[in-house]
């Protein structure tokens, strides 16, 4: 099974029944993670991992763990999909959810832009 059809899987216990996931990807707040080049206790410390689902009824930000980070814990925010904002790029990239800075790493950048995609398509953006 690939990565994005687990982290699907893995959060649609935490949706409304019905709720289909159309772009799901791994993020992280707090300090830049190119902090770490300096120090890995400044990541380690300050970092909260989560994960982001775009559904047919909005966006879904999600806690994870810090031992299991591809595993959410607890609902952070339900927010509508003009939330969404940033073109991630470089390595880490910068996006914006309701205001909050999240850092998503390049492989998960195609998420995020599928995730515009489908907004664009549904008419809501």
């Amino acid at each position: 099974m690939a990565i994005r059809d687990k982290l699907a899987d893995r959060a649609a216990k935490f949706l409304e029944p019905g709720e289909k996931v159309h772009a799901v990807f791994l993020a992280q707040s707090g300090p830049s993670p190119y902090w770490s080049l300096l120090s890995a206790w400044i990541t380690l410390i300050g970092a909260k991992y989560g994960m982001v689902a775009v559904t047919d009824k909005g966006i879904v930000v999600l806690r994870n763990g810090r031992l299991r980070s591809t595993f959410p814990n607890k609902v952070i925010a339900r927010v509508p999909f003009s939330a969404l904002q940033g073109e991630p790029g470089g390595l880490w990239g910068e996006i914006y959810i309701d205001g909050k800075r999240y850092w998503v790493h390049r492989r998960f950048h195609k998420d995020v832009a599928s995730a515009y995609q489908f907004i664009q398509t549904a008419g809501v953006y």
